[in-house]
């Protein structure tokens, strides 16, 4: 299946954007593969990918991708519209509300727990996307090494992003490129 106009990337995204409060790339896998069956796992993976090693925000380049892919520049301005015109307009008007209302400790309690369930998402759906490691060309426990090198590497050693994501990017390049090669050779 796929999006059926570019109104429809637009309503979807724009839908995507107001439940994803800290989490928009979780619920998108939800709604674009298991609801609508827009994309498969597998897909929905290397585009998200994709969208983590580019500059600037995940969810932007993953709409844009995702857009891109069904309608060209218009269909990756449809999503990207959808993806934040309705969250820019919450968020100028929650700045303002909360300039005013920070001070109160209950407000910055509540703001410290829908962190918490942020990271609860992104886990979840990492948790969910694993199976699709299996099919992955490397194979799942080099995804899964390259996934605890970078845990380690930001994590624990609170090394910069930018070196992270040049070394462990390029390794996993070399060894997809390696592991398809070897696949190849095969058959």
């Amino acid at each position: 299946m796929m999006p059926r106009s570019r109104r429809d990337l637009f309503l979807t995204f724009s839908w995507l954007a107001m439940q994803g409060f800290g989490g928009v790339l979780a619920i998108a896998q939800r709604e674009l593969v298991d609801r609508k069956r827009w994309l498969t796992r597998e897909e929905y993976l290397d585009i998200y990918s994709v969208a983590q090693i580019l500059p600037g925000p995940n969810v932007v380049n993953f709409s844009l991708m995702f857009g891109d892919r069904h309608f060209g520049l218009s269909g990756a301005l449809a999503s990207l519209g959808g993806m934040l015109f309705l969250p820019m307009l919450l968020v100028l008007g929650l700045a303002a509300i909360y300039n005013q209302f920070s001070v109160i400790p209950e407000v910055a309690g509540a703001m410290r727990g829908m962190g918490a369930v942020a990271a609860g998402l992104m886990l979840a759906m990492a948790a969910k996307l694993l199976a699709a490691l299996r099919r992955n060309p490397m194979g799942p426990w080099l995804c899964g090494a390259l996934m605890l090198a970078s845990f380690i590497a930001i994590a624990v050693l609170r090394l910069p992003l930018v070196w992270v994501v040049l070394a462990l990017g390029t390794s996993g390049w070399c060894a997809a490129r390696w592991c398809i090669g070897r696949e190849r050779a095969k058959s």
